[in-house]
C-alpha cells in the first residue's frame, strides 16, 4: 500500500514535457537579388613615363641668363608650367650676334623686295628684260634666305620650351658665367597624359583591342577620384622567351594625380554584361560536387546549386540556380543546412 502511494506521488510531482518542442532558429542577414552589370578585368602594373618630354642643351656658348617667369614674378624654378615658345634662358654673346647682322640684312631683303616689285611692274610695260627680272628675283631670293638664316642663328641664344609642360629638371648655372655649347640647360615634360609599356600573356592577345577601356589605381589616389585610360598601341608579335605580347596605355591625368615614374596597377576591362545577377562571392560554398548559396523562404533556408560566369574581385555573376527577387543569406550561412529554420536580422 505505501509504494502504492509513493509511485502516485512521484507521478503526481511530474508534469507530461512530451507537448512541449524547442524550436531554434539560425539568424542570417539577406538582401533581395537584383539584377546588375559585373565587369572582368586583366590586372597588369607597371611605371608610368610621360607623354612627351624634352632635354634642351645650349646650341652655342655664351653667357648663362636665366629668365624670369611672369605667372611667379621670380626666376623660373623646378616645377613651373610653361608655354610652347616661352623662353626660360637665354645665352648672350655679343659678338656673336653683332656678327649676324640681323638688322643689316633685313633691310637688304627690303630693298629686294622693291626692286623686285619695281622689275616687274617695268617688265610688264615691256621696259625690262625677263633676264633682268629673273636677276632682281635672285636677288630677292638670296636676301630673303640671309635674312631667314640670320634669324635661325639668333634664336639659338634663346632656350625656349618646346611645348606646353613643367620643368622637371633645371640644372644649375650661375648668372652672368659663361656656359659651353651642348650643356644641359632644362628639362620639360608634359603628363597631363601618361603611358604605360605592359606585357601580357599570350592568352589575352584575342581580348585586348584599341582604345578599351584602362581603370587605374594608385596608393596615393584616393578611390573616389577614379583614373581612366585607354590601349593605344598593340603588338602583334608573341615575344618566344616570355609567352607575352606588348601593348601601351594611354592614361587621362588631366588632373595631375599621377606624376612620371610612379608604379601603378592598370585593369583593362575585357567584358562586360549588364542585367544579370551578381552575388558576393564570399556567398558561394565551394563543394565536391559544385557551388552552392542559400536562399531563404519563409523562414526556411534552401540550398541552391549554382553555375558561374563572370568574375571580378569581390562578386561573380551567377549564370544559373538564382532569380530575380531570390533572397541570398549574405551572413550567417556557414551554419545552415538545407531546409534550416532561420530568423531574419539586420
Amino acid at each position: 500500500m505505501l509504494s502504492l502511494l509513493v509511485l502516485i506521488g512521484i507521478c503526481s510531482c511530474n508534469p507530461d514535457n512530451s507537448d512541449i518542442k524547442t524550436e531554434i532558429k539560425i539568424p542570417v542577414s539577406v538582401v533581395s537579388i537584383k539584377p546588375q552589370s559585373i565587369s572582368r578585368f586583366i590586372e597588369t602594373t607597371g611605371t608610368v613615363y610621360s607623354f612627351k618630354e624634352g632635354v634642351l642643351k645650349s646650341e652655342l656658348g655664351g653667357i648663362y641668363n636665366l629668365q624670369r617667369n611672369p605667372a611667379t614674378g621670380r626666376p623660373f624654378a623646378l616645377g613651373d608650367a610653361v608655354k610652347a615658345g616661352q623662353v626660360v634662358i637665354r645665352i648672350e654673346d655679343r659678338e656673336f650676334q653683332n656678327n649676324l647682322q640681323v638688322e643689316s640684312k633685313k633691310l637688304n631683303l627690303e630693298l629686294a623686295d622693291n626692286n623686285l616689285k619695281k622689275q616687274q611692274s617695268l617688265y610688264d610695260k615691256g621696259g625690262v628684260t625677263l633676264t633682268e627680272l629673273k636677276k632682281s628675283s635672285m636677288d630677292h631670293v638670296t636676301a630673303r634666305y640671309a635674312y631667314e638664316n640670320a634669324e635661325i642663328q639668333q634664336a639659338k641664344m634663346s632656350v625656349k620650351a618646346p611645348f606646353d609642360g613643367v620643368i622637371v629638371e633645371l640644372p644649375y648655372h650661375t648668372d652672368g658665367v659663361r656656359v659651353d655649347q651642348g650643356q644641359t640647360m632644362l628639362k620639360v615634360m608634359q603628363y597631363d597624359k601618361l603611358l604605360m609599356d605592359v606585357k601580357l600573356p599570350e592568352k589575352h592577345l584575342p581580348e585586348v583591342t584599341m582604345d578599351q577601356t584602362v581603370q587605374i589605381a594608385n596608393y596615393n589616389v584616393a578611390k573616389k577620384d577614379t583614373i581612366y585610360g585607354k590601349i593605344s598601341q598593340i603588338s602583334p608579335v608573341i615575344n618566344a622567351d616570355t609567352r607575352t605580347f606588348q601593348s601601351v596605355l594611354q592614361i587621362d591625368n588631366g588632373k595631375k594625380l599621377l606624376r612620371p615614374g610612379m608604379f601603378i596597377k592598370a585593369f583593362i576591362l575585357s567584358e562586360k554584361r549588364e542585367g544579370t545577377i551578381v552575388i558576393p562571392k564570399e556567398t558561394v560554398i565551394s563543394r565536391q560536387d559544385g557551388k552552392v548559396v542559400f536562399t531563404v523562404e519563409n523562414g526556411i533556408a534552401t540550398e541552391k546549386k549554382i553555375t558561374t560566369g563572370l568574375e571580378s574581385i569581390d562578386v561573380v555573376e551567377v549564370v544559373s540556380g538564382l532569380k530575380v527577387n531570390d533572397r541570398l543569406v549574405v551572413s550567417g550561412f556557414e551554419t545552415l543546412r538545407n531546409k534550416s529554420k532561420v530568423s531574419i536580422i539586420q
